[in-house]
C-alpha cells in the first residue's frame, strides 16, 4: 500500500508540473492567450463567474460561491477596487488578539542565553526579577527557570497569534489585506526562535495590516524601525566604530534594489548610518550615543546620512521600484515574468511615488491577469493551500484539529517562523512526493478527525522533557530525575557525563521542564473543535438530483483546475458505488460519509493544488 501511494503521488507530480505550464481550463474556454503580457484592462464583456473566481483566489483565499457570484455581479473594475481599497470595507466582526498575560516586569531585556542570565544572576543577585535564593540547594534554580518559562511561553503565544491570523484569514471581508500581510511576512522575513518574543511578532503583523497597500516607503521605514526586524538582524551591535552589516546588507538584497545594485563598500556605508538604531522592550529608540554622525559615501551620494536618509535614497533607485513590483507580480501572477512587463510595472509604482494599491488595481485588472498563462497555473502555499480550503467549505472558524501550524508546518510553512532572512522559497518548491500525500492527509484530517490527535501546544514532545516528568511522578528527587538518558542497551552514559549535569546552582534539565509546566498553566489553549461542515445540507440547497451533478458541483466549487474528463467518471463511479445508487433522493438520509470521502479524493488531486 505504501509503495502504491508513493507511486501515485509521483504520477500526481508529474501531473501536477505539466498542468502549471499549461493553460487553466477556464482560460482555455475565454480564449485569451492574445492578453498575455498585457496590462490593457479586461473588458466588460469578458467579465464572468470564472475571473471572479481567480479573483478571489489571487486577491485572497478564494471563497463560498456567494462571494465569488457578489464579485462576478460587478464591473471588472468594481470588483478589483473593492478587494484593493479594503479600508472601506466593514470588518468590525473580527476580533482582537486576546493576549493570555504572560510578560512580566523583569524579563526585559531578555538575556541571549541560559548562560548569560545565570551569569547575570550571580553578578547582581537577580535576573528576569528574579532574586538568587540568599541560601540553600540550588539557588539559582528559580532564575533558570523563569528563562525557560519565557521561551516556552513564547512559543506558546506565538502559536496562538498565527491561529489568530489564521481566522482572520478565513473570516475577513478584506482577503487582499490578509493576503498582502502574508506577503511581507514572507519580504521582511524573521523567526520565533531568534526574536523570541510573540509580541514584537504581532506587532510587526500589525504594520502589514495597517500599511499593506500604502507606501513602500512609509512602511520600509517602519520595518527598519521595528523592533522584531531590528531584533532579528542584530541591531544591538550595530554601534559606532564597530558596524554590524546584516541589516544593511538585507535591505538591498532582499528588501529593495535586488543582486548587483549596489557595492560592499555601499553595505559598509549604510551600516554606519543604521548605527544607534536599536530597541527597548517593544519600542523602537535611537542610541545616539553608539551612532555614527560621519559623512557616509553611499550609491554615488555623500553626507551625514542616517537610516532614513539611506532608505530614501535607495528608493530614488530604478533598480527598487522593478524588483518590488516584479516580486509583487510572482506572489500574485505568475513566476514567468517579461522584462519589458517587469519594467511597466515599476513605472507605475514609481508613479505613484511607491503606493502599492494601484499597481495592484492595475495588475488585477488587467489581460494578462486573466490570460491562460496565468489562469490555474500557481501552485498554493501551505497557509494558503489551508485557509482557501475553509473558505470554500464555508468555515467560521480554523479548526482546532488537524493543528493549523502543524499542518502547515509538515507541508513547509510556518508562519513567524520562515527558515532563512530570504523567506519561503515558492512554486513547485513546495511540492514533492511526499508533501504531496501530506496535502491529501490534512485534507483527510480536516474531513475525518483524528481521534488520537494530541495538542501540540499542551504536549512537549521532547524525550528528554517527557522522561524528566516520568521520573518525578516516580518519586525520584530533581537530581536524579534529570540524569541523561540511558544511550544504549545495557549502556549507561559515562559518569563523568552523568556528573557533568550536576550543579550546586541550577540543574538546566530541570529548568527546561518546569519552564514547559509554568508556560502551559498561562497560555491560554488553542480551541480544538473540529471542522463544523454538513456536505448532505449542501448538496440538498443545491437541490443536486444525482451522482454526475454532486461531482461537478463539488469541482466547480472547490477545484480552480478542473481534472480530465477520465478522472471525473472516475470520482462519479466511485460515488456511485459507494452510495449504492446514483439517485440523490435516495441516499440523502446516510450520504455524509460518502461525501466526504469524495471531497477527500478531489482535493488530492492534483490540481486541487492549483489557483
Amino acid at each position: 500500500m505504501a509503495r502504491f501511494a508513493q507511486k501515485l503521488a509521483a504520477l500526481s507530480l508529474v501531473t501536477l508540473a505539466a498542468l502549471t505550464n499549461t493553460p487553466g481550463t477556464w482560460a482555455q474556454a475565454a480564449g485569451l492567450d492574445a492578453g498575455r503580457d498585457q496590462l490593457a484592462p479586461v473588458a466588460n464583456s469578458e467579465w464572468n463567474y470564472a475571473r471572479a473566481a481567480h479573483l478571489l483566489e489571487r486577491a485572497g483565499f478564494g471563497g463560498t460561491p456567494e462571494q465569488i457570484e457578489a464579485l462576478a455581479a460587478m464591473t471588472p473594475a468594481a470588483a478589483v477596487r473593492s478587494l484593493v481599497y479594503y479600508q472601506y470595507t466593514d470588518n468590525r466582526h473580527l476580533a482582537p488578539f486576546v493576549h493570555s498575560g504572560i510578560h512580566d516586569p523583569g524579563l526585559e531585556p531578555f538575556p541571549p542565553s541560559r548562560p548569560a542570565t545565570t551569569e547575570l544572576a550571580k553578578a547582581t543577585g537577580e535576573a528576569l526579577g528574579i532574586k538568587v535564593k540568599p541560601e540553600g540547594n540550588r539557588p539559582l534554580q528559580p532564575v533558570v527557570n523563569k528563562f525557560f518559562y519565557w521561551l516556552r511561553a513564547s512559543v506558546l503565544e506565538t502559536d496562538r497569534v498565527a491561529y489568530w491570523w489564521a481566522e482572520r484569514m478565513v473570516n475577513t471581508n478584506a482577503p487582499l489585506q490578509e493576503k498582502m500581510a502574508l506577503f511581507w511576512h514572507g519580504h521582511f522575513a524573521v523567526n520565533e526562535s531568534k526574536v523570541r518574543d510573540y509580541r514584537k511578532l504581532l506587532n510587526e503583523l500589525t504594520l502589514f495590516h495597517e500599511m499593506g497597500t500604502g507606501s513602500f516607503r512609509d512602511l520600509m521605514v517602519a520595518v527598519a524601525q521595528d523592533p522584531a526586524m531590528l531584533s532579528f538582524l542584530d541591531a544591538g551591535v550595530n554601534v559606532k566604530g564597530a558596524a554590524n552589516e546584516n541589516f544593511a546588507r538585507e535591505i538591498m538584497e532582499l528588501f529593495t534594489m535586488g543582486v548587483g545594485n549596489y557595492s560592499e563598500k555601499d553595505i559598509r556605508e549604510a551600516a554606519r548610518a543604521f548605527t544607534g538604531w536599536n530597541y527597548v522592550d517593544v519600542n523602537f529608540v535611537v542610541n545616539e550615543q553608539e551612532h555614527d554622525d560621519g559623512v557616509k559615501e553611499f550609491l554615488g551620494r555623500s553626507g551625514n546620512f542616517d537610516g532614513v536618509q539611506i532608505i530614501d535614497i535607495i528608493m530614488e533607485q530604478d533598480a527598487t521600484a522593478e524588483h518590488i513590483a516584479g516580486k509583487l507580480y510572482r506572489f500574485f501572477v505568475r513566476e514567468d515574468l517579461n522584462p519589458a512587463l517587469q519594467g511597466q510595472l515599476a513605472a507605475i509604482l514609481r508613479d505613484a511615488d511607491y503606493e502599492i494599491a494601484p499597481l495592484l488595481e492595475a495588475i488585477f485588472l488587467s489581460q494578462d491577469f486573466y490570460s491562460n498563462a496565468s489562469m490555474g497555473t500557481q501552485i498554493k502555499s501551505p497557509v494558503q493551500l489551508a485557509v482557501s480550503t475553509y473558505r470554500k467549505l464555508g468555515l467560521t472558524q480554523v479548526p482546532g484539529v488537524p493543528d493549523f501550524n502543524q499542518a502547515t508546518g509538515a507541508l513547509g510553512q510556518s508562519l513567524f517562523r520562515l527558515p532563512t532572512v530570504a523567506g519561503w522559497a515558492s512554486g513547485r518548491s513546495w511540492i514533492t512526493p511526499g508533501l504531496l500525500l501530506e496535502r491529501g492527509n490534512f485534507a483527510r484530517d480536516v474531513l475525518f478527525p483524528d481521534i488520537n490527535f494530541i495538542p501540540p501546544d499542551r504536549f512537549n514532545g521532547s524525550a528528554e522533557i517527557r522522561s524528566v516528568a516520568d521520573r518525578i511522578r516516580q518519586g525520584m528527587d530533581i537530581t536524579s530525575a534529570t540524569q541523561p538518558s540511558v544511550v544504549g542497551a545495557g549502556q549507561v552514559m559515562a559518569e563523568s557525563n552523568m556528573l557533568a549535569d550536576r550543579d550546586e546552582d541550577f540543574n538546566t534539565r530541570y529548568g527546561s521542564f518546569r519552564g514547559w509546566q509554568m508556560a502551559i498553566e498561562r497560555v491560554i489553549p488553542i480551541p480544538r473543535q473540529t471542522a463544523q461542515m454538513n456536505l448532505s445540507a449542501m448538496v440538498m440547497d443545491e437541490h443536486l438530483g444525482n451522482t454526475t451533478q454532486v461531482v461537478d458541483y463539488f469541482i466547480a466549487r472547490f477545484m480552480s483546475v478542473a481534472p480530465d474528463l477520465e478522472t471525473r467518471a472516475k470520482l462519479i463511479a466511485f460515488l456511485d458505488e459507494d452510495l449504492g445508487t446514483s439517485a440523490i433522493d435516495i441516499a440523502q438520509s446516510y450520504m455524509e460519509d460518502s461525501l466526504r470521502l469524495l471531497l477527500h479524493l478531489v482535493m488530492s488531486q492534483p490540481e486541487y493544488q492549483l489557483s
